[in-house]
């Protein structure tokens, strides 16, 4: 059965903007949580700082299975995960110390 109501391309955009703010809201909101609880609370936040990385993966495996991910962006995620490993360790290492 097809869809009953016609959609055009600036409501499927205006839809995927909507998406991609809240996205950006929840992803970031959780790092600044995440952050909080490390530095403030002394506390270790694996479990939010995994619903963050999962929805990276999960966007981006998306984008991949649909081909529409650029060269250029995968390369600036592949770059962005070379930075995070790298970064992680330092910080893995400065706590162990």
């Amino acid at each position: 059965m097809r869809n009953l109501f016609a959609r055009d391309e600036r409501e499927d955009a205006v839809e995927q903007g909507g998406d991609r703010l809240a996205y950006l809201v929840v992803s970031y909101g959780l790092l600044l949580v995440v952050a909080y609880r490390s530095l403030v609370e002394q506390q270790a936040s694996w479990d939010l700082l995994t619903l963050v990385v999962f929805g990276g993966i999960v966007s981006v495996g998306y984008r991949l299975s649909r081909r529409a991910l650029s060269r250029n962006a995968l390369v600036l995620v592949g770059l962005t995960i070379a930075v995070a490993v790298v970064v992680g360790a330092l910080v893995a290492l400065g706590v162990r110390a």
